[in-house]
């Protein structure tokens, strides 16, 4: 079956830089989007070969004169929402296993913000937006396709989300916002399995109070 697959990359993991055009007038980032042929953070591994199709597909769409749009933080869909667009991608390349893009900010409400936040020093990340198969045993990823890439301030699950619990809602309605209640809680309380315990009963009183 496919899913939306998202995968963040801090600032440092994707070995972000900056760069200006215009005297000034056009900001780009470049680094990495996509990892390939290692375990991330969410326990999937895209084979290098599914990210270069991918890859490819995009700049296949670039070619033509379509605009590919990104976001800011983690939207719930696959669908580009046009309020909280900041930038639009470049092109993009692969370098080793690896899937590189350069990524220019826009100057809209959004792009203005990302903009002044990188002016300031914030280090913000990266995130595919995508989708896929995954294998369940191997956690292998097969038919992928990149939407987009968004800018995004938190990489990835924090480690005391149970695995099995922060998959299933990145794909429910409302689940990022059990994701966040979880996030002020875990942040309370050290990783152990306590922690692991109290987190998924909580999402499971969640789920049933909002009815996902």
């Amino acid at each position: 079956m496919t899913v939306l697959l998202r995968e963040s990359l801090s600032f440092d993991q994707a070995q972000i830089t900056t760069e200006t055009t215009g005297e000034g007038k056009d900001l780009y980032l470049k680094g990495i989007c996509i990892q390939g042929g290692v375990r991330n953070a969410n326990e999937r591994v895209y084979p290098v070969a599914q990210i270069k199709i991918a890859v490819d597909s995009i700049n296949e769409q670039l070619k033509k004169g379509y605009s590919v749009l990104g976001e800011v933080d983690h939207p719930d869909d696959l669908k580009i929402n046009l309020d909280r667009v900041c930038l639009m991608i470049d092109n993009m390349w692969m370098d080793g296993p690896n899937g590189f893009g350069k990524l220019k900010i826009i100057p809209t409400p959004m792009g203005n913000l990302v903009r002044t936040m990188f002016e300031s020093g914030v280090k913000l990340g990266v995130s595919s937006r995508g989708s896929g198969n995954v294998n369940e045993s191997t956690g292998e990823v097969s038919d992928f396709e990149i939407i987009t890439v968004d800018v995004v301030a938190q990489p990835s699950a924090p480690n005391a989300f149970p695995k099995p619990i922060y998959e299933g809602l990145l794909n429910m309605k409302n689940g990022h916002r059990v994701l966040e209640v979880l996030k002020e809680k875990s942040n309370q309380a050290s990783v152990d399995s306590k922690v692991q315990r109290y987190l998924q009963d909580s999402v499971l009183r969640l789920i049933k109070d909002l009815k996902i």
